[in-house]
């Protein structure tokens, strides 16, 4: 079995949702990112205190017919792509308090 993996917005971000998708931009580079509606889902649920197989479960699978291997292998990539731009925080244990886009704890 693998090891859960837990995903939260970093507070170092400016967002904004347009419609089913979100701006999302580095405050660090001010590189701008498109999330679709699916990166959407998954941006919003990072939560810093559930782990991402169940976001995918939960939420992804849930909504779109799509295979739950998939879906997390695609998630991970994601996750990890938004990790090295700083947009994003990943730990094997669950992240305390994360500090959301707006600056207030969860």
């Amino acid at each position: 079995m693998k090891n859960a993996r837990y995903v939260a917005r970093s507070a170092a971000i400016a967002s904004r949702a347009l419609g089913e998708e979100t701006m999302v931009m580095s405050a660090a580079s001010s590189t701008l990112f498109t999330l679709d509606e699916i990166a959407t889902l998954l941006w919003q649920s990072a939560d810093g205190v559930t782990p991402l197989d169940e976001i995918v479960r939960d939420k992804i699978c849930a909504r779109f017919d799509i295979s739950p291997d998939v879906a997390l292998r695609d998630a991970e990539d994601f996750v990890e792509q938004l990790a090295a731009h700083g947009i994003l925080l990943i730990s094997d244990q669950p992240i305390a308090s994360p500090v959301l886009a707006s600056g207030e704890p969860r």
